[in-house]
């Protein structure tokens, strides 16, 4: 293995192709380690968090909800997308309300994931939340989720069995299985 390799990319030119409301497309030359240039597409993106609420008796609350990309309705717990300048905690703990309804006492960061490094800037933000109270759900204007109870052990097993494809989800689920020790 050669450990002299370069790996870090200079960006020598970005243009920015798409501006939206959710993400910027960016078409980037780079120079490589070797001295050799390449493109570069990039979707910048604010970055979200996701939350898996569990209550005193190891159950968690999940969100049926259509993907339109994928065309199918997917099993996935809270989640949201951060606002430029947003705290991660601030975000989280609102989604955790506007779609499940709840509110919490604890509220414990498990850290970061970067979904797709190749071409997307996103990174999202994963909190698992503890000590729930039910208070009333409160989804955004064009929103429509179904919310789905389930032991946290079921939903390992639906991880394992490739029943639940979303990979936050996938993640939030086995890191709180392996705290908890179930």
């Amino acid at each position: 293995m050669d450990k002299n390799i370069d790996l870090i990319e200079k960006t020598l030119e970005s243009q920015t192709i798409y501006e939206g409301p959710i993400f910027t497309i960016t078409h980037d030359t780079v120079q490589l380690g070797d001295g050799s240039s390449s493109i570069r597409d990039v979707l910048l993106h604010h970055g979200g968090v996701c939350v898996i609420p569990i209550t005193d008796n190891n159950e968690i609350f999940m969100v049926r909800q259509f993907r339109y990309p994928f065309r199918t309705v997917t099993m996935e717990v809270p989640a949201g997308k951060l606002e430029a300048g947003e705290d991660h905690s601030v975000c989280g703990r609102r989604e955790l309300l506007e779609e499940t309804g709840c509110v919490c006492s604890e509220f414990i960061y498990l850290g970061e994931m970067y979904p797709t490094p190749a071409y997307n800037s996103e990174i999202t933000h994963m909190y698992l939340a503890r000590g729930l109270e039910y208070q009333k759900q409160c989804l955004d204007e064009g929103e429509f989720l179904e919310v789905v109870k389930m032991p946290l052990s079921e939903a390992v097993e639906m991880v394992m069995k490739g029943e639940i494809k979303d990979g936050k989800t996938q993640l939030v689920i086995l890191k709180a299985a392996r705290i908890l020790g179930i």
